[in-house]
């Protein structure tokens, strides 16, 4: 099969088992945890080779690099972290992220709840563009 007839999420499954270490595995809970969030989140592969989740708009990008994953929240300088899950684009007026690194352990609950905020955010966002 060709690159290009792959759909988003076997493209997520292809960069997950590309790295059979820790980053596949933080990866892979990762995309579970968002995907458990709302039946309604859709995975996408954007930004020449990045895992991106929406629902009413983009709100997380992730990547895979050699010392760390990221899970970029679009939005999420204006999301409450009441668990300071937030470690990485922390200047910015409109980013966050969550950085992990080798042996960090992702808080599900935590980020499940950052997700269920973006997507929150997103349909704010959304609503008021149609008033």
């Amino acid at each position: 099969m060709a690159d290009v007839d792959l759909t988003a999420s076997q493209h997520i499954d292809e960069l997950v088992e590309k790295h059979p270490d820790w980053r596949g595995e933080v990866l892979a809970a990762c995309r579970r945890t968002i995907l458990a969030v709302d039946d309604e989140i859709v995975e996408e592969w954007k930004y020449m080779g990045a895992p991106v989740w929406s629902r009413h708009g983009t709100f997380i990008v992730g990547g895979v690099f050699k010392s760390k994953v990221k899970m970029g929240f679009l939005w999420g300088a204006s999301l409450e972290d009441p668990k300071g899950l937030f470690n990485g684009e922390l200047g910015g007026n409109q980013r966050r992220s969550v950085e992990f690194a080798e042996g960090d352990v992702l808080d599900e609950e935590g980020f499940a709840d950052l997700v269920r905020a973006a997507i929150a955010h997103n349909a704010a966002k959304a609503s008021a563009r149609k008033r």
